[in-house]
């Protein structure tokens, strides 16, 4: 051996000495990347950062500046709570963002210069969203409506209830002027008593907001034409999950205030973008398809303000389509294609598209300057975490400007690749297959398998995948890990996603089941020592597999459906089912046996963990509940935990903690034979 591969032998082997795994709470106190924002001039980014704070048991983000692709730097701090939704004033010389400093969620502003933020907003209801005018002199923002008068004193006569789906405030648009030279009503006492709300004369009071929208509808989206003379926005009768469908687009024309319908199909039309000329709209449609909008594809239109004509663009991409820019150098938005999710840009007029090169993998979100010819981006390639990259739109090659994934160098991670199988049907799925970072081809590995939710969701190579599964440190412990995308999943056009209906669970299965017998028939793989687990969707697949097949040893059920019947009657979504099965539970009932894993509950044998959430109105907990007797009734070893206070997702850290600690227990117990106490503190 020579002096050099000594040597290099000896690098290597410090490397793989001081690797380290990194626990449960140093994966969930990672920084992530949030939104994007670049100014106008394209000479600076706006994004925010995720981080965690465990004595508030929160997720907090703030914003970050980077100035001409400079190193970032902190540049807001709620100190409880967040800010987001960062934008650059039109001449490019403020920031506001959305922050609740103890007095609702209002509009911030600081100066790209420097200084503290102001609050230029105090508005009794929460704002949700905002624009600005392209003058820069005032805001549009979107808030709720004030509660019946009412309510109070009907409550205090008969005490608390509800009528199902009539109890709601609808959403508005307002507008509030902008004064640079505003000065700060906190440093002046405003009010005669610390409880008055009687203003002192010359009090300084911010502006009031005037309000410009009214009706029996709620406002969802909203956009100011480049003019700045028209408001288009997304309206549907009530801000009910339910009436999302009914979604049509209409008008502001800010000089008289009157209101023009412009979109109306019998089902979602969704407001994208403004034409850079003012004169047209980007919106996204199913037409007149109200019975799958859950899987189908929706279709890209542009729509002339004057005269209603419409014309479809990108009618040749076979995947959903939003997240649209419309800028003087085209149309732009991220879009999955497989397992990446690359930059695609459409042309206005012939409608065609193109793949933007030399990007990152997968894009999260864009922004871009006012001329088109400079990208912010939020993306990340699969060895990564999600970064922020800028880069120019005519010769792309992207710059990265953040260093998020330093965090994880000396980490032991994922090693990830995509793998394809066959079907039991013939239909070709694809997952990502993790290894050990020392895995040796010899060697047959115990297997886990982690099933996304949606269905319409998807996995991709990452370093750190997850969230409530510790999948880093079983790989250290010496596994392979299995994320397939099953049939329904997104990046793979539409047919693919129709492949579970009718067919849900049972399709599903196969795909699971078959992606085992291909990893076995590899020699990849310990029969003998294999679990599966997921959330939602793929906590409903888990549930399906536990009552339909034997071949793991453990299963861990996260917010899943065990019975489609009860399901219907109990989710916030009825048309999900609905479309999925093409029926009611009264007038097919066998095909909602078929896919309901509590029909074959006599058949399971398979040790389950089932978690949930106390307050998940998507998969209600009644589903929990069902499964875990059914399996007590039939003598499977299964366990149910309650995580308090929660709905459909783990949103805390302590409570992700916890979650990783629970499937941690589990999987080690019926896969490895170990016991797991719950340690009281760090390790």
């Amino acid at each position: 051996m020579t002096r050099f591969m000594i040597l290099l032998f000896m690098t290597l082997s410090f490397v793989a000495q001081t690797q380290h795994v990194p626990t449960f709470e140093e994966v969930i106190s990672l920084r992530n990347v949030g939104t994007v924002a670049m100014s106008p001039d394209g000479n600076h980014v706006a994004f925010t950062i995720q981080t965690t704070d465990w004595v508030d048991n929160s997720f907090d983000s703030e914003i970050w500046l980077s100035k001409n692709n400079q190193k970032p730097f902190k540049l807001t701090n709620t100190i409880k709570g967040s800010s987001t939704r960062q934008s650059f004033s039109p001449d490019g010389k403020w920031i506001t963002f959305l922050a609740d400093r103890g007095n609702k969620s209002q509009i911030h502003v600081i100066s790209l210069n420097g200084g503290e933020a102001r609050a230029i907003t105090k508005e009794e209801e929460n704002i949700s969203s905002y624009e600005w005018h392209p003058s820069g002199t005032k805001l549009f923002i979107l808030k709720n409506e004030k509660e019946a008068k009412d309510k109070k004193d009907l409550e205090k006569r008969y005490g608390s209830f509800e009528s199902d789906d009539k109890e709601y405030t609808r959403s508005h648009i307002w507008q509030i002027d902008f004064n640079p030279d505003q000065l700060d009503p906190s440093e002046y006492p405003c009010y005669e008593t610390v409880d008055s709300l009687k203003v002192k004369a010359g009090c300084i009071e911010l502006p009031k907001a005037v309000r410009l929208t009214a009706g029996e509808y709620t406002i969802t989206n909203f956009m100011v034409s480049p003019q700045g003379d028209k408001i288009a926005f997304n309206h549907q009768p009530n801000p009910l999950i339910n009436t999302g469908y009914k979604a049509d687009v209409s008008i502001l024309n800010l000089a008289d205030k009157n209101i023009m319908p412009l979109i109306n199909h019998p089902s979602g039309d969704y407001l994208q973008s403004w034409s850079p000329d003012s004169k047209e709209i980007l919106f996204t449609t199913f037409l007149s398809d109200t019975t799958s909008f859950f899987y189908k594809n929706q279709k890209l239109y542009a729509i002339e303000i004057a005269t209603k004509k419409t014309r479809q663009l990108a009618s040749e991409l076979d995947e959903s389509l939003n997240g649209f820019l419309w800028t003087p150098t085209g149309i732009y938005a991220a879009l999955w294609n497989k397992t990446k999710r690359p930059i695609y840009k459409v042309d206005p007029i012939s409608g065609k598209h193109s793949v933007l090169s030399n990007m990152p993998e997968q894009i999260y979100g864009i922004a871009s300057s006012q001329n088109g010819k400079l990208m912010a981006i939020a993306g990340r390639n699969g060895d990564q975490l999600t970064e922020v990259f800028v880069a120019s739109t005519s010769t792309p090659s992207a710059t990265q400007i953040t260093d998020i994934t330093a965090q994880i160098k000396d980490w032991k991670v994922a090693q990830s690749e995509v793998i394809s199988w066959k079907s039991k049907d013939g239909a070709t799925i694809e997952g990502i297959l993790h290894k050990p970072k020392d895995y040796d081809p010899s060697k047959k590995y115990p297997l886990l398998v982690v099933i996304h939710g949606g269905p319409t969701g998807i996995d991709v190579p990452a370093p750190l995948p997850g969230s409530v599964y510790p999948i880093a440190q079983w790989l250290d412990k010496g596994c392979l890990v299995l994320r397939p995308n099953y049939r329904g999943s997104a990046g793979y056009g539409e047919k693919f996603r129709s492949l579970n209906v009718n067919n849900l669970g049972v399709g599903d299965a196969w795909d699971v089941l078959s992606g085992v017998d291909y990893l076995d028939s590899k020699g990849m793989i310990n029969k003998n020592k294999m679990g599966c687990m997921g959330w939602s969707q793929g906590g409903y697949i888990s549930a399906f597999l536990t009552t339909n097949t034997d071949v793991f040893k453990a299963i861990s059920v996260g917010a899943g459906i065990s019975n489609w019947m009860t399901y219907y009657v109990n989710t916030d979504i009825h048309p999900f089912t609905r479309q999925y099965l093409q029926s009611t539970p009264w007038n097919n009932e066998a095909l909602y046996k078929k896919t309901s894993p509590m029909t074959t509950i006599n058949n399971a044998k398979t040790p389950t963990l089932i978690q949930h959430g106390e307050f998940d109105k998507r998969v209600p907990i009644a589903n929990a509940y069902e499964l875990l007797q059914g399996l007590r009734d039939v003598g499977v070893p299964s366990e149910l935990i309650i995580y308090k206070g929660f709905g459909h997702g783990i949103t805390k850290p302590k409570e992700r903690l916890a979650a990783n600690w629970h499937n941690w227990q589990w999987f080690n117990k019926y896969i490895w034979n170990e016991e797991v106490v719950l340690p009281l503190s760090a390790k």
